[in-house]
């Protein structure tokens, strides 16, 4: 049941940064990348915990600040534990306040929890917050598996995103 997200316009928010890192999620956002462009979830050998679609569209982020003459990393997960940003352990958490501590600013590429997992990962700092992406529903989807081992997801229905009210104006904008 991951959530199917819609990218935000964060150029923006970022204008006035010289510093930005991405901090992505690598499950829901993957998972919706995957269903919107008809792409596999997970390639095996080639891409076992990598989406070609989402990690195309982290890339192209990058370049477009690069472009614009912000300087920008993206905070890498290495090990599949470290892939759910709302799940994260206080190891990472510390890492990731460790890291963004040299950054003007951070898009998290993430659903509602993930921003407000790094929110709060990083309330002692100055470093800006900013939504990358915004929940649109949960999917509910079936894996359908081919050879060698790549699995794509099939969209069976999506049920809506109900944002608390007086909080879908806002939440439209973040």
């Amino acid at each position: 049941m991951p959530f199917i997200l819609e990218t935000r316009d964060v150029l923006p928010e970022v204008a006035g940064f010289k510093t930005v890192l991405i901090v992505p999620c690598r499950f829901c956002p993957a998972a919706s990348m995957a269903v919107k462009s008809d792409e596999a979830y997970i390639e095996f050998p080639h891409r076992a915990f990598k989406t070609a679609s989402y990690e195309r569209q982290i890339s192209e982020m990058k370049e477009e600040l690069v472009q614009r003459g912000i300087t920008t990393e993206v905070f890498e997960s290495h090990l599949p534990h470290q892939f759910v940003l709302c799940m994260w352990t206080a190891r990472r958490r510390q890492t990731l306040l460790e890291r963004a501590g040299s950054f003007d600013a951070v898009v998290v590429m993430g659903c509602e929890a993930a921003v407000a997992t790094v929110r709060s990962t990083l309330e002692p700092t100055a470093c800006h917050v900013i939504p990358g992406l915004r929940s649109e529903g949960i999917m509910s989807i079936k894996p359908k598996f081919s050879l060698p081992c790549n699995v794509r997801l099939e969209l069976e229905s999506i049920t809506p995103y109900v944002y608390p009210e007086g909080e879908n104006a806002a939440a439209r904008q973040m």
